[in-house]
């Protein structure tokens, strides 16, 4: 077999569909927490100050572009709210 009659076989890596943050853009998971929670439920959840001192979406979204593990932890909490809802 060819080596781009393999390729052709194999789903494309890109289409993800139950990956829940697949195609969500970090800045519409931190405006559905904000409307969930609130900037004071997300500073407990998450402390952080970009959520506990002058709290805004784009002071939110420069820390977590820049810090992994804080970014890391708004998807998980995303994900828990998500399935919290389910519920």
């Amino acid at each position: 077999m060819r080596e781009d009659t393999a390729m052709q076989d194999s789903p494309s890596p890109s289409v993800q569909p139950r990956n829940p943050l697949h195609g969500m853009t970090l800045e519409a998971i931190v405006r559905a927490l904000e409307a969930h929670y609130g900037w004071s439920e997300l500073g407990v959840r998450i402390p952080v100050r970009c959520f506990t001192h002058e709290p805004s979406i784009k002071s939110s979204l420069q820390f977590l572009r820049k810090t992994p593990w804080a970014r890391e932890k708004v998807e998980g909490l995303y994900l828990f709210m998500l399935r919290d809802a389910r519920r």
